[in-house]
C-alpha cells in the first residue's frame, strides 16, 4: 500500500524558514494530488496548502498565503513545502497527504481542505518557531 514520509521539520526562530519534503511510495504519485495539514495541541487538524496532480495549480490557506510555497517533483515521488517568515504560530505536526480523487466533478478549495478527500496519510513532523 502507499506510504507517505514527511522530513524536515524542526526548531526554527520567527521569522526563519524550513522546509519540509514528503516522499511517497507505494502509490502511482502522479496521479494523487496532494495536501499538507497541520495539527497544533488542542486544535483540530487544518488545511495548509495543496497542489494538483501535474503541479500546475496550487491552493493554500489563508493564514500561510504568501509565506508558504507548496510545489512537487512527480520525478522523485516528492512534494515540497517551503515554510518563509515563520511564526510562533505556525507550531505544529505537519501531515503530508495523498489524494486520488476518484470522483468525477470539479474539485475546488473545498475539496482539498477536506481531510476526508485523502486516501493516505504520512506520521507527521514536528515545527516548532520560538519567538
Amino acid at each position: 500500500q502507499g506510504q507517505l514520509v514527511e522530513s524536515g521539520g524542526g526548531l526554527v526562530q520567527a521569522g526563519g524558514s524550513l522546509r519540509l519534503s514528503c516522499a511517497a511510495s507505494g502509490l502511482s504519485f502522479s496521479m494523487y494530488a496532494m495536501g499538507w495539514f497541520r495539527q497544533a495541541p488542542g486544535k483540530e487538524r487544518e488545511f495548509v496548502g495543496a497542489i494538483t496532480r501535474s503541479g500546475g495549480s496550487t491552493y493554500a490557506a489563508d493564514s500561510v498565503k504568501g509565506r508558504f510555497t507548496i510545489s512537487r517533483d512527480n520525478a522523485k515521488n516528492t512534494v515540497f513545502l517551503q515554510m518563509d517568515s515563520l511564526k510562533p504560530e505556525d507550531t505544529a505536526v505537519y501531515y503530508c497527504a495523498a489524494s486520488r480523487q476518484i470522483y468525477s466533478g470539479t474539485f475546488y478549495y473545498r475539496d482539498y481542505a477536506n481531510t476526508n478527500e485523502y486516501e493516505y496519510w504520512g506520521q507527521g513532523t514536528q515545527v516548532t518557531v520560538s519567538s
